[in-house]
């Protein structure tokens, strides 16, 4: 066999990587239409439709009703176009904050208000000048949420998201707000908070707080007592059909250490699951 010019070689190499790269690339996706669909979720660098947006009835939502009926009304203004809020819903898991988010645009949407969510992950936010260019397209009202928000540190998604709040040319679209959900209130680390770091504490927090001060609606959840735990399990089991034993789901809640809105419907869910029932 002869030997073949190392150019010839080269070149069928290049061809053959060319031809494997072409094998693995992976399909286009699809335009969205942005204009009739009730829920996003924006990966960094797409956006796809939710197949399924059902959250929970907005009735259902027991002990936080102060909470859930401002959150209402701002998001009713802002899909009527008129001023509304970018909103921080703060305060221990479990008691109810995305759960309210995604059930004020679910019972906004049932009144026929013409408003969608917009759920993007909070590792992606170097990403959201892109989305809101992409989002400023359209005159339709978005809601975007970032769900369970928080910082390790002081660094440039702090800045980022501070700068898209206060406005300039990077600043969100008209038509949209932003929905942010964290277990601190001024959406700092615990460590922090117990000024544990040593390096420039004060600094730190100062940063942080002028992010929470870019929010025109602070909404906080607190943990539960006995008795608004209690009338949320009794919401629930009675929307439902279910009997339940109040010292049953007492004992329950403190085998899981917390009373919540979560706890409640963990609850009712055993319930539905004893007694042999769909939950629909």
């Amino acid at each position: 066999m002869t030997d073949q010019p190392p150019d010839l070689h080269l070149s069928r190499i290049a061809d053959a990587l060319e031809r494997l790269v072409q094998n693995h690339v992976p399909p286009a996706i699809p335009p969205v239409d942005m204009a009739v669909g009730p829920a996003y979720v924006w990966d960094g660098q797409a956006m796809r439709a939710v197949a399924a947006f059902a959250p929970i009835d907005f009735a259902l939502l027991g002990g936080i009703d102060a909470q859930k009926d401002r959150l209402y009304e701002n998001s009713r203004r802002h899909a009527a176009g008129l001023p509304a809020h970018d909103v921080l819903l703060w305060g221990a898991r479990g008691t109810g904050k995305s759960a309210t988010v995604a059930a004020a645009i679910g019972r906004l949407q049932q009144e026929g208000a013409d408003i969608a969510l917009v759920q993007c992950a909070t590792d992606q936010l170097a990403s959201l000048p892109a989305l809101f260019a992409f989002l400023r397209g359209s005159t339709r009202p978005f809601v975007l949420f970032l769900d369970d928000l928080g910082f390790d540190d002081a660094g440039a998604d702090v800045r980022l998201l501070r700068s898209l709040l206060e406005g300039g040319a990077t600043a969100r679209p008209p038509n949209v707000r932003l929905y942010v959900t964290s277990n601190r209130r001024h959406l700092v680390p615990r460590s922090l908070e117990e000024q544990g770091d040593p390096i420039n504490p004060r600094d730190v927090v100062d940063d942080k707080l002028a992010l929470s001060d870019r929010f025109g609606l602070s909404l906080g959840f607190h943990n539960l007592d006995q008795d608004a735990y209690l009338a949320i399990v009794a919401g629930y089991a009675a929307r439902f059909g279910l009997d339940f034993v109040p010292l049953d789901a007492v004992q329950w809640a403190t085998q899981r250490g917390s009373r919540s809105g979560r706890v409640a419907w963990h609850y009712v869910v055993e319930l539905a699951g004893r007694a042999g029932k769909r939950l629909l």
